[in-house]
């Protein structure tokens, strides 16, 4: 089993940045491609992006390519969600989830192990 912990989040207003990290322990972190979800007051969950289990490739929605960047160090036990020019529709609970398949998917239901979330709420 995988305990993951998210940090992080808070207020920031237009155009800012944040970075959330999500802690790991457990099992081998490394043995797990890591997800970050987000859901907003009234709305399903929904996939930010993933990275595999080696770091060396990642997959982001469309809503958020070119502005957020998914990372992760194995050594540290640690995945990470770099967020720049933040929206106000970027305003949700953020998740990181762990799974234990072998690629990267987008699919919530195919990833066993969830943090409890860190609120993100950005301020036009």
């Amino acid at each position: 089993q995988v305990q993951l912990e998210e940090s992080g989040g808070g207020l920031v207003q237009a155009g800012g940045s944040l970075r959330l990290s999500c802690a790991a322990s457990g099992r081998t972190f490394s043995r797990y491609t890591l997800g970050w979800f987000r859901q907003a007051p009234g709305k399903e969950r929904e996939f930010v992006g993933s990275i595999a289990r080696s770091g060396d490739s990642t997959y982001y929605a469309a809503s958020v390519k070119g502005r957020f960047t998914i990372s992760r160090d194995n050594a540290k036990n640690t995945g990470y969600l770099q967020m720049n020019s933040l929206k106000p529709e970027d305003t949700a609970v953020y998740y990181c989830a762990a799974s234990p398949m072998g690629v990267i998917t987008t699919t919530a239901r195919r990833y066993d192990y969830w943090g409890q979330g860190t609120q993100v709420t950005v301020s036009s």
